[in-house]
């Protein structure tokens, strides 16, 4: 679905990404860990061209997306894409945040974009706060609103960046459990993350980052249990 090809991202002088080269199929459980500053996030936010690669080519179910010619923004309807911090219009209730792109893009009439976005809250149980607005839900609340409002598009794929992080711990597990509902129903979904758990129970693969670079992948038993680069050693007995 996704191939990554000899990418590389610098901003000025400082190299993020230093060659990567990534093949992600459909209803695969890509999940990224690392160290802080090791080109997680920017990996993710390539993928999607939310930053644009300094060199290399990414492909999106066969469509050069790096090809300047590319349209880019069709594109992005079928990749939805979930940010540490919610993004939600503080102006617009949750009916109106999930219904927005999907009715000005004119990929479902207003009715059709109400009946998806009640179905998608009630999955996530928030079918009464369809008539809140971002300022009255909690955290938690908020990131399954965007979460739904990344499905309200109907995806083929999901780009996850840290989603959990900037929750209260206590919050974390219900964003979490919404993304192993979908990771069960076979959404193929690229998740960077610092939630070891749900990359041991969730991810067909693991891959760790470090300075711009994929040291190791692998499915999650062999990475957690048998991890080969000293430096993804060294990694995971600090973080487990």
């Amino acid at each position: 679905m996704i191939v990554v090809k000899d990418l590389h991202k610098a901003f000025g002088d400082h190299r993020v990404l230093c060659g990567i080269n990534e093949e992600i199929k459909k209803g695969e459980k890509v999940v990224v860990v690392g160290p802080s500053g090791s080109g997680k996030s920017t990996f993710l936010r390539c993928l999607n061209l939310l930053e644009t690669p300094t060199s290399g080519e990414i492909w999106f179910e066969d469509t050069l997306i790096t090809d300047p010619k590319c349209n880019v923004n069709q594109m992005r309807q079928k990749m939805g894409m979930v940010f540490q911090h919610f993004n939600l219009f503080p102006h617009l209730t949750v009916m109106q945040n999930i219904t927005l792109a999907p009715v000005k893009l004119k990929l479902q009439s207003e009715e059709q974009a109400k009946e998806n976005a009640l179905r998608l809250l009630k999955r996530v149980g928030l079918s009464e706060k369809a008539d809140s607005y971002p300022s009255q839900i909690s955290g938690g609340q908020k990131q399954r609103i965007a979460i739904v409002r990344s499905l309200a598009m109907n995806p083929d794929v999901m780009l996850f960046d840290e989603p959990t992080s900037a929750l209260d711990p206590e919050m974390v597990g219900e964003v979490l459990q919404v993304m192993k509902e979908l990771a069960e129903e076979g959404m193929t979904m690229v998740v960077v993350t610092h939630e070891m758990n749900f990359a041991r129970e969730v991810a067909t693969r693991v891959l760790f980052m470090d300075e711009g670079l994929i040291l190791e992948e692998s499915e999650p038993q062999a990475f957690f249990g048998n991890p080969q680069n000293p430096r993804l050693c060294d990694f995971l007995s600090k973080v487990l």
